[in-house]
């Protein structure tokens, strides 16, 4: 698709796609955006625990439902490096059995990433075959749900 009709860089649409801007790094933007998670996915669990972050990761997807699409419309492609909200909602599942420590987070991270990379089924498939927001959003959901796996069997066997 060629470019269309960018959004104001203070857009509402635009700062919610690209989580106030991460997604605008010169490189690797998924992985920028998933870092942009971490510290404030370390204030919700210090400050209410799972519970907290997981109402904060509802909101997150609900808005990344709402904003991807309508981002993703207004540059012309169908999912942009730049929105990295799937990310962000992502990371935050991934990191919902997480302690607060840093290899509980470097974990997290890390089993994201990988299987937000490497799509397993069904990620792969929500990638491919739907478009829009939920192809945008869904494939990151299930990576931070498979990832949440990885952090609870790891803080198993540790």
């Amino acid at each position: 698709m060629t470019l269309a009709r960018p959004l104001p860089l203070f857009h509402p649409v635009r700062l919610a796609a690209t989580f106030f801007w991460s997604g605008h790094a010169p490189f690797a933007p998924g992985t920028w955006g998933s870092l942009a998670a971490l510290p404030f996915a370390w204030l919700f669990l210090w400050l209410g625990g799972w519970q907290l972050l997981l109402a904060a990761s509802v909101v997150v997807t609900l808005v990344g439902f709402w904003s991807a699409g309508r981002y993703a419309e207004s540059l012309g492609y169908e999912d942009p490096g730049s929105v990295v909200i799937d990310e962000v909602a992502g990371q935050w599942i991934a990191l919902l059995p997480a302690a607060l420590d840093p290899v509980s987070f470097a974990i997290g991270f890390a089993a994201f990433r990988i299987l937000d990379i490497t799509k397993p089924f069904p990620a792969g498939w929500a990638d491919k075959n739907l478009t829009g927001s939920p192809g945008i959003m869904l494939d990151d959901l299930f990576a931070g749900i498979y990832a949440a796996l990885v952090v609870l069997a790891a803080q198993h066997f540790l």
